[in-house]
Parts: C-alpha cells; sequence; structure tokens
C-alpha cells in the first residue's frame, strides 16, 4: 500500500524545485515506488568542496531535499511538513559523476516523521547516509 496522500508524478515535484536551491545544484526527482522518492545530484565543481570531492553540505542538501518533498507527498493538503533535525555521515568519497539519494520512512506520526536517506554512486555504494526529522503543522485558515 502506498505512502502518498498526493498525485505522484516527477513532472510536479520537480516543478517544486524552480527557483530554489535543488535548482541551483541540479537536484531531480528520478525514481518513486509506494514508500520512497529517489532524487539525483550530479558531481561537478558547483558541489564541491576546494579539494575537489562532494562537499559535505551539498550531500546534506540533497538528502534534506528528497526526504522533505517525501514528507510533504505522505500527507493531507490541511498539513505541512517542517524540518527539525538532520544528521550526516560521509562514508565515501566522490569526485564526478552522479550521485542518488533515496529516503524511505522510519517512523510517520501525526506530529513528527522520521526519514532514511542513503546516497549511493552511480556503481550503487554507498557515500552517505542521514536521518532526518520533521514536523508536521496544520496549515492555519
Amino acid at each position: 500500500m502506498s505512502i502518498w496522500k498526493r498525485p505522484m508524478d516527477l513532472a510536479i515535484l520537480n516543478a517544486t524545485s524552480r527557483n530554489t536551491l535543488m535548482e541551483v545544484l541540479n537536484i531531480e526527482y528520478c525514481h518513486y515506488d509506494a514508500d520512497s522518492i529517489t532524487a539525483s545530484m550530479p558531481v561537478n565543481s558547483v558541489v564541491h568542496q576546494p579539494l575537489g570531492m562532494l562537499h559535505g553540505g551539498a550531500s546534506v542538501a540533497l538528502a534534506e531535499s528528497v526526504a522533505s518533498i517525501a514528507a510533504n507527498w505522505c500527507i493531507d493538503e490541511t498539513k505541512y511538513c517542517v524540518g527539525l533535525d538532520i544528521n550526516a555521515n560521509h562514508i565515501r568519497a566522490v569526485r564526478e559523476g552522479t550521485v542518488y539519494a533515496k529516503a524511505k520512512p522510519v517512523h510517520l506520526g501525526a506530529t513528527t516523521q522520521v526519514w532514511l536517506i542513503e546516497i549511493k554512486d552511480q556503481r550503487e555504494r554507498l557515500v552517505c547516509t542521514s536521518r532526518f526529522t520533521v514536523a508536521v503543522m496544520k496549515k492555519k485558515k
């Protein structure tokens, strides 16, 4: 059974990135299934740190981006989610290519959600693992 409460469509998901950090970093939502969303990000000079490797902050931005949209798509439109906490463990250096972040829920509660995000390189090697906690808020009328 799917966790999504809103229509899932990659064009709609990617349209939410216009004029945001996701557009600057070239983050693109590329896959979803019943309980996860995956986004890609090219690794190039835009996301490098001075030693020529993927910047940890870019990995965290990718992780938060994919989990944040996932969090907001699995609640009804009377609510919204905001980030409370994110952590990341950087496992492997990447200098070029593309990385893929897959967000899956650990907990989908009425007031909080916890998401696990794994970022992998093109060879499916773990680059970064992250956990993201969000608050589920009610929209004001």
